[in-house]
């Protein structure tokens, strides 16, 4: 298949995708809100960069897109420029495995969601991060 744009277009194009406050980073950050949770940061300087980050209880957060971290369920290899999408994406999936086992060997527990469970299933992620919050509450001895 051959690509409707032009280079520059396409250039273009991917220099706009962004990395902060995506649309399935800020659908759960609201559904974290309404739920009454607001004590966590995003922003938070820290190894891997996570999404957000409840320091108190030690829980980051990761929103991973389906194409940019290699989703098993829905991602598609792009049909131009194979080796440089493969190697890419491969780059992204392998440093995901190395800033998760950095993060645990450091005590923080690691959450990884992807948009489109974000998306089509909010109240499963919604609940995952509850449950892990109240576990870390109990090994912690403080109140939530």
């Amino acid at each position: 298949m051959v690509d409707v744009l032009n280079k520059k277009q396409r250039s273009y194009n991917m220099s706009m995708i962004k990395g902060r406050n995506t649309k399935p980073e800020l659908f759960l950050r609201k559904l974290l809100f309404n739920k009454g949770l607001r004590n966590y940061r995003i922003n938070y300087k820290m190894y891997g960069k996570p999404d957000i980050v409840f320091t108190k209880y030690k829980l980051v957060i990761f929103t991973d897109g389906c194409f940019w971290h290699k989703c098993p369920k829905c991602f598609k290899q792009p049909e131009t420029h194979k080796a440089f999408w493969e190697s890419k994406i491969d780059r992204n999936v392998e440093r995901d495995i190395k800033v998760n086992n950095a993060l645990k060997s450091k005590g923080w527990r690691v959450l990884r969601f992807w948009e489109h469970d974000i998306m089509k299933n909010p109240e499963k992620c919604l609940k995952k991060i509850v449950t892990s919050l109240k576990n870390q509450e109990l090994k912690l001895g403080i109140g939530l």
